[in-house]
């Protein structure tokens, strides 16, 4: 099975050419917009029926989800901008707000969506660990959404590869030294696969780990970053701070804190 992008646009609006003071326009639709919207609205909704379910505010919750929403696409943003900063001072400055191309790090827009929607929750007085469990998995499954962007993209891709699963990239997106290689490790799709399972797994074992808040999260956490600290492993294009990967410091301090954290909020619940 060999997978080949597409292309990144999904479909081009053209206005009428006969417009005044508009003229010509076309506007091109990406298919890593569609499922970045696509990801986000469903989550919301699914969270929001979770939130009913649990006698939770569903409207405080969703207000709170949409500020972490917002603050997390800004912190993923920044997060992938810092850590390409060469790349991007040789560029005209909208390339930095270009998120249509891609480069958004789930790193940076975790620690910023806490940060935003932990603000806000914390003003109101509301419930922070019982609103993390509830949006939990379904930002599991977010993700296992959003990265077929990267797919639609040619982006995020693994070393090269010969198995039957493959995925062929087009030579503008290759690595410059690796131009002559067509195919590659598709780790959008180990990824995206990996999130659903994490997706099941949460709401495989939401009655137990709900009677602790906070452990549902936790899990979450230590699930996706064992995950992603193998697949950060096979790609070309790592964030890196010296000889280190970024994405697999992060996913190890993952890893602990939800081995340390799981069991000791579920000891505590039963104490």
């Amino acid at each position: 099975m060999i997978l080949r992008s597409p292309g990144p646009i999904a479909f081009t609006l053209r206005l009428p050419p006969d417009l005044p003071l508009v003229g010509s326009l076309q506007l091109s639709i990406r298919w890593y917009g569609i499922l970045m919207a696509g990801a986000m609205a469903l989550g919301l909704w699914l969270s929001y029926r979770e939130a009913v379910r649990r006698g939770e505010n569903a409207e405080e919750m969703l207000k709170a989800a949409e500020f972490a929403i917002i603050g997390g696409l800004v912190g993923a943003r920044l997060y992938y901008v810092l850590f390409n900063l060469d790349y991007y001072q040789t560029q005209p400055w909208w390339r930095i707000v270009a998120v249509w191309e891609g480069g958004l790090a789930i790193h940076g827009g975790l620690i910023a969506g806490l940060l935003t929607g932990g603000l806000y929750v914390r003003l109101r007085h509301l419930p922070l660990l019982r609103y993390l469990d509830i949006v939990a998995p379904y930002l599991a499954l977010g993700q296992g959404i959003g990265r077929w962007g990267n797919f639609f993209n040619e982006e995020a891709f693994g070393r090269p590869t010969s198995l039957p699963w493959k995925l062929y990239i087009s030579e503008p997106h290759r690595p410059p030294n690796m131009l002559e290689v067509e195919f590659y490790h598709p780790t959008f799709l180990y990824e995206s696969l990996w999130d659903v399972g994490v997706f099941i797994l949460l709401l495989a074992g939401r009655r137990r780990l709900e009677q602790a808040p906070g452990a549902t999260f936790l899990s979450y956490l230590g699930l996706y970053s064992l995950g992603r600290f193998w697949i950060e492993g096979l790609r070309l294009d790592s964030l890196m701070l010296g000889p280190l990967r970024v994405a697999q410091v992060v996913s190890v301090l993952g890893v602990l804190i939800a081995v340390v954290g799981v069991p000791w909020l579920l000891r505590r619940r039963r104490a």
